[in-house]
């Protein structure tokens, strides 16, 4: 039954992304505007035939930017999460901070990383992860906090380790809650892989971007516009194809 709504989902999605670009292309004809101001589909599909091999270096380079910095914020949220719940100390003193670095532009901060880091990929992985870092921290802690007090009572009466207590009752009721934060956390990542390319760097869809702003070319935009979309929607699909297997016992999740 999911594998068929998954494919029925797909399908709609597909269907009304083709007649959205059909219509698109039709008023675009009509009108007869500008490709400066507004490239037709045509001519965005043409500028990554002409040029696909250029366009798959740069998407690979901002994938793996975008991946290394998601990774890197769903372990250190888990864990930073984990702490603010389990201890006092830490809920009063770290998760302030966390929330008032969170309130912190982080394209104002983006340039301290490149002067840290260098102008290589890393700024890129650190700004990624400093976006995505706080939707899995807050998604953790509200899932660890959120386990069923029977659950909870169980485990104390069953005299479990901590290790075991932590690993086999509470993490495993608050994973539905992680990947939440994981969903929200994959979006947020791409976008800081993105500003980090804006700041400073030499290859990714970002510096496609803006290397096209500087001479109006906008198909060019609009290409690495689309390349992005696509990204964005791959890497949501494989967490929840993800959240299926781990969760086999939840029929209802996204699609």
């Amino acid at each position: 039954m999911s594998t068929r709504r998954s494919l029925n989902s797909v399908a709609a999605g597909t269907i009304s992304t083709i007649v959205c670009l059909l219509l698109w292309e039709g008023l675009g004809r009509l009108t007869g505007v500008r490709p400066i101001m507004l490239p037709l589909p045509t001519q965005i599909l043409r500028e990554l035939v002409t040029d696909w091999n250029w366009y798959i270096g740069h998407t690979l380079y901002t994938l793996m930017t975008t991946l290394l910095g998601f990774a890197l914020s769903v372990v250190g949220g888990v864990l930073i999460g984990a702490l603010v719940v389990g201890s006092r100390l830490a809920e009063r003193f770290v998760y302030p901070m966390i929330v008032a670095l969170n309130s912190v532009p982080k394209v104002a901060v983006a340039p301290l990383f490149v002067i840290w880091l260098g102008t290589g990929p890393e700024p890129k992985v650190a700004i990624a992860f400093l976006i995505a870092v706080f939707a899995v921290i807050v998604d953790t802690i509200h899932g660890l906090r959120s386990v069923p007090p029977d659950v909870l009572d169980l485990g104390r009466v069953l005299r479990g380790s901590w290790y075991h207590f932590f690993f086999k009752i509470k993490l495993p009721s608050a994973l539905s809650s992680i990947v939440a934060g994981m969903k929200v956390a994959i979006g947020l990542a791409l976008v800081g892989a993105i500003v980090g390319e804006f700041v400073s760097a030499q290859r990714g869809l970002g510096y496609v971007i803006m290397s096209a702003q500087g001479t109006f070319d906008t198909p060019r935009v609009f290409a690495a516009l689309f390349l992005l979309a696509l990204m964005g929607m791959v890497l949501y699909g494989a967490l929840v194809w993800f959240e299926r297997k781990a969760m086999p016992w939840r029929p209802d999740t996204d699609h």
